[in-house]
Parts: structure tokens; sequence; C-alpha cells
């Protein structure tokens, strides 16, 4: 699902035909009106359920949130009120968590919000133990869903305190897509970030790197010999980043991606 402009409110005609729709989103402001308005009509259960859905497009809910899903790594993803909603640029991060350890067993999605990056590995993995953990309840819920069907558990709790102590030193992938946007930026985000999804999922302190700093700490002691950490990071906070995870011990690198405007850390546990 392409990312999305934020509309300006707009009321939308009492008709659920398609052209009413597109009409309707593209006075809103929405650049992709005739994409959305494809995705809202597919997935509205009563023609009348097409009209309430534009109007909340149009009045700025995200579009994932208005239909119920968000693709991810060619999965749909469920997402719900309140949920961050994950962005494709974090596939880069699923596919270098693939690419470092293909064979891995024991998969860790930790600030996991809808578990996007959980599933998406434990689906290319095959048969993984996979354990997802948030410190938001609501998240938590979101994430049950769409792990469910991989086997995966859900876990309540902040950071490495929500996850089974059994899983210490077996770890093979410990993704962390941590909230790294820093306090006084948060106002700088569009507003569909800013306003309908959870401070906790994006505010990652002064410098973005408080939330980085804690789970770095932390890893070397719940990664199996050989296992890997990646964070999302951005371009200006990445070499910080690097040197975070180079300091708790492990063995670092920094992957970008030019097109998708990613960063990603990975750390190794020698």
């Amino acid at each position: 699902m392409p990312s999305h402009p934020s509309p300006s409110p707009r009321a939308v005609p009492p008709a659920s035909s398609r052209a009413a729709v597109v009409a309707a989103l593209r006075a809103a402001g929405c650049v992709f009106a005739e994409d959305e308005a494809e995705l809202i009509i597919a997935a509205a259960p009563t023609p009348q359920d097409v009209v309430s859905m534009a109007e909340r497009r149009a009045a700025g809910l995200p579009l994932e949130l208005v239909v119920g899903w968000a693709e991810f790594h060619g999965r749909r993803i469920t997402v719900e009120p309140g949920v961050f909603v994950p962005r494709r640029r974090t596939e880069f991060l699923v596919e270098q968590a693939l690419a470092q350890a293909p064979g891995a067993s024991v998969v860790v999605d930790l600030c996991c919000g809808s578990g996007a990056v959980g599933a998406a590995l434990a689906a290319a993995l095959g048969t993984v133990e996979l354990h997802a953990a948030d410190i938001d309840p609501a998240a938590v819920r979101c994430a049950r869903r769409n792990v469910a069907a991989l086997g995966g558990r859900v876990h309540t709790g902040d950071l490495f305190a929500a996850l089974p102590g059994e899983l210490r030193g077996r770890v093979d992938i410990l993704a962390a897509n941590v909230p790294y946007v820093p306090s006084d930026e948060i106002g700088l985000l569009p507003p569909e970030a800013r306003d309908h999804e959870p401070l906790v999922a994006l505010d990652g302190g002064a410098d973005g790197l408080d939330v980085l700093r804690r789970v770095a700490a932390g890893a070397p002691g719940w990664l199996a010999p050989g296992g890997c950490l990646l964070v999302e990071t951005s371009s200006r906070q990445a070499p910080a980043a690097v040197g975070v995870l180079t300091g708790a011990g492990l063995r670092t690198r920094l992957a970008a991606s030019d097109e998708r405007y990613a960063h990603v850390v990975i750390g190794v546990r020698p």
C-alpha cells in the first residue's frame, strides 16, 4: 500500500460509486485517489460502509486504518486505531535479517507494534520459534492477530522484561524497530503519524537514541553466539547508532537503501 499525504477534510457525496469516491478523495487532496478508492471499495462490507470509510479518509485518517490493513513484505498486516502502522521502508530491515541469518530458528520482534516484522520473518524462514513484545497493550492485541497463524507468541512489557527467561542466549534474530524520532521533532511529523499513532512508538528521547541504547545494552545477553540485532534509524543518527552497538560489544555494520530511505544498523554477537 503506498504512502499517502494527509488529505484535507471534505464531505463525501451520498453515493458509493467509484467515481464519487475518487472525486471526494481527490477533492480532499489524496494524490493517489484512484488507488485509494479501489482499496476502500474492496474493503467495505457494504455500499453504505464505502461512504463512511471514504469520509474518514477524507478527514485525514490514514488509509491503512480506514481499510484495516497495511501491506508489508508481501503480507496483509492487520492494523487498528492507536497502533503504529508498519512502513514499507522497514521491509529493508527484514531483508537484512534474512540475509544475515538465513538459518535462524529463534526470532524476537521487540517493540513489535503490529507484529509486522516478526510475521514477515517467520513467514520467510519457515518453522521458527517466534516471540514478539511491546509495552503498549493495544499493539500486543493487534500483534497477536498477525502472528497467531505463524505460531508466534506475543508478550506485554518493557523491552527484554517482557520476554521469557528461557530465551536468554538463544535468539538468532533480534529485530527491534525502536522509536527514534527526537522528542522535539515529534511536532514536525506528518499529521497521519503525529495525530494517529502512539507517542511511545515514535518518541526516542532527546536525540532519538534512548530506546536503542537500552536495547543494545541488553542484547548480548539474549543473542545466541552469532546472533544478530537489527535496528532501524535515520541517516543522521546512523553513525551514533553504530557506535552504540559497537560499544555494547557487537560486531557492527550499517546497511542503507537509498531507494527506500532506509538505514539499518546490524550488530552480531561474537
